[in-house]
């Protein structure tokens, strides 16, 4: 016996629904997971044979286990105790508050998109703008590295561009973990940005509570061994000139250092430079607090018409990318070394005392950084303009200098990046990027810096004043 059940359309839609979910959730998705897994697995076995600096067990952990286990750290519990107290709050809420930075905070970093993505991207926009070389790495003081160390890569802040350049020709060192501010969390770029490991920093927080959520992340994965990038400046050159080092994140990282312990802190220091950065005109720009602000719609529409403006150059065959990117890797810096030098243990000073040490430190690694910045074609020709910038140069007046800056810094041990090996093509290289500029005008063969266009030449010739002010052991200025 046999009866016709008649549904209405509304509850055979849901059905039909219901059951193509639950195919999907028992058997697609298991598959699907399993086939992604494979692959990462299959990129983490290539990436680890080729690495010289393996990605340890805490970088592949799950985020949400990654998040409890900085959630129920000891130090950061009784900080929210702390916390309740002083502002007679529920610990509940304090705690809410807690996981909300440490989601924040905390990566999601994942292998595949690390080496297969980012990797590829990295180099392509690199490539793209610029003309990038490798200038100067300490292969033999890389390679001497102790397995068990944390590597941090400590570089001088050029440009937006320094997280791109660095992360490309860092790929085959190591996976860098980036301290990234509130300018990557938009959508979609924040999820690109954690699973490439990265985190989000506030700057100059003033928060309690989110400083020691921060600093106990930074300290568990230095504890772990992850390899880490860091700017010491804090932020952006806006002369072009080296800033003092900022020591938050640095004193993070050090202060529960065991000086015999198993694991060495290594600091190497990168040097950076362009024949041009993007944000040149307006990073000059900020440097005077009362010069009018354009809004949003105003810079959307400038970037539009300095792409349409490449583009068009790019089309007519008259496009010459944006110069050299130079990347040097200096000498690596044994934490243990150093403290065993002056006889420093962090964890047994107090605050002040502490927080001077890291100081002298961050100074200390930060003629590091200086002594591996190279000069490049424009920084070089810029400063020849900018030292006598009532003058009007011949070509073979200009080389002569050119040349003559040239051997003073070989001489003080400084790295010069010649392309091609040709100091004449290197010179020739940098007026050209001047000219088209028009930050240098060429009247039949004489050169005249443009007056209204001295703080932009100013800006690429200081990137390379300390090359010639350092003195001994190299400090900046």
């Amino acid at each position: 016996m046999s009866r016709t059940l008649t549904l209405p359309l509304w509850l055979g839609v849901i059905v039909v629904i219901l059951a193509l979910w639950a195919a999907l959730d028992r058997l697609l998705l298991p598959s699907m997971r399993w086939v992604l897994r494979r692959r990462v697995n299959r990129v983490l076995e290539e990436i680890n044979t080729r690495l010289k600096i393996e990605i340890p067990a805490f970088k592949l952990t799950k985020r949400a286990v990654l998040i409890d286990r900085l959630l129920y750290d000891p130090e950061v519990q009784e900080a929210a105790d702390a916390f309740a107290r002083a502002g007679d709050m529920p610990r509940s809420v304090v705690m809410e508050r807690v996981a909300v930075y440490a989601r924040e905070i905390v990566p999601s970093f994942n292998a595949y998109a690390y080496f297969r993505i980012g990797y590829s991207l990295a180099r392509n926009v690199a490539r793209l703008l610029y003309r990038v070389r490798l200038g100067y790495s300490d292969e033999e003081g890389l390679a001497k590295i102790p397995p068990k160390s944390t590597v941090v890569f400590l570089i001088n802040h050029r440009s937006n561009m320094d997280y791109v350049l660095v992360g490309y020709l860092a790929a085959e060192k190591a996976a860098l973990s980036y301290a990234v501010g509130e300018w990557a969390r938009i959508w979609p770029l924040q999820q690109l940005v954690r699973a490439m490991g990265a985190y989000f920093v506030r700057r100059n927080s003033r928060d309690a509570l989110y400083r020691k959520v921060l600093e106990r992340w930074v300290t568990m994965a230095t504890e772990a061994g992850v390899t880490q990038a860091v700017f010491p400046e804090g932020g952006l050159s806006k002369d072009g000139c080296l800033r003092p080092p900022k020591v938050g994140i640095l004193d993070y990282m050090i202060r529960s250092f065991d000086p015999a312990g198993e694991r060495d802190i290594v600091f190497v220091p990168v040097g950076i430079n362009y024949d041009r950065t993007l944000e040149d005109r307006t990073l000059l720009a900020e440097r005077d607090p009362e010069a009018p602000r354009p809004g949003a719609l105003a810079t959307a529409w400038k970037t539009l018409g300095f792409v349409l403006h490449n583009l068009a150059l790019m089309a007519s065959n008259r496009w010459h990318r944006l110069g050299y990117a130079c990347v040097n890797f200096g000498a690596p810096v044994s934490l243990k070394a150093y403290a065993a030098e002056r006889g420093l243990d962090p964890r047994r000073l107090d605050r002040e005392t502490r927080f001077a040490r890291v100081t002298e430190l961050a100074e200390h690694l930060m003629h590091s950084i200086a002594r591996v910045i190279p000069a490049v074609p424009v920084s070089l020709a810029a400063r020849a303009f900018v030292c006598d910038s009532a003058r009007t140069w011949s070509e073979l007046e200009l080389k002569a200098e050119v040349l003559g800056e040239m051997r003073e810094l070989e001489a003080r041990g400084a790295h010069v990046y010649v392309p091609r090996k040709d100091q004449d093509y290197a010179i020739d290289v940098g007026l050209r990027m001047l000219t088209l500029r028009h930050l240098v005008l060429d009247s039949g063969g004489l050169f005249t810096p443009v007056p209204a266009e001295l703080p932009v030449l100013e800006y690429y010739a200081n990137s390379i004043a300390h090359l010639f002010e350092s003195r001994g052991e190299g400090g900046t200025r």
